[in-house]
Order: C-alpha cells, then structure tokens, then sequence
C-alpha cells in the first residue's frame, strides 16, 4: 500500500464510520418535545458537531490502523480473495 492508497482508505473508513456514528444517541426535537418554528420534527435536537468528529476519528483511526496492519503482514492478499480463479490469468507471478 502506497501513501495514497492508505489516505483513500483511510477518508472511506472515515466516512463509513460517520454514518455509522451519527445515529447513535441522537434525539430528534419530536423526541424532546420541543420543535424550532420551521423546522422538521425529525431534526436534531442537540447536535455536538466536535464531539462526533473526535469520535469518528478516533474510531477510524483504529479500524484503519487494523486494516493497514492485515494489508502489510499479507495476512489476506489479493489472491485470497480470488474465489473464482480469475486473477491467475491476468496477474504474473
């Protein structure tokens, strides 16, 4: 992996981790009762943009550091994942 390769995979472990983090906790004006004059009810009530960002971060920091640590050991390679035997053709060894 090259340091563009690991940047790319690092922003789509980052983004990943965002959708997966910004459900969690949340509660919506609807849910506290009381909604903004012009607002949807469904819209968060309290939104902490720096704590979700730390935390988003620090969790994809991690499941990137793990990535990064089976891709460099060659724990899985490419032809791990050759199911159908295709890569044998094309890649010379």
């Amino acid at each position: 992996m090259n340091i563009t390769g690991g940047i790319v995979l690092y922003v789509t472990i980052w983004f990943l981790t965002i959708f997966l983090v910004l459900p969690i906790r949340l509660r919506s004006q609807g849910d506290e009762g009381e909604i903004v004059p012009g607002t949807h009810s469904g819209a968060p009530a309290n939104f902490r943009v720096r704590r979700t960002m730390v935390i988003v971060t620090l969790w994809a920091t991690l499941f990137w550091a793990i990535c990064a640590a089976i891709i460099f050991s060659g724990a899985i390679t490419i032809e791990d994942l050759d199911w159908m035997g295709v890569l044998g053709e094309r890649i010379p060894n």
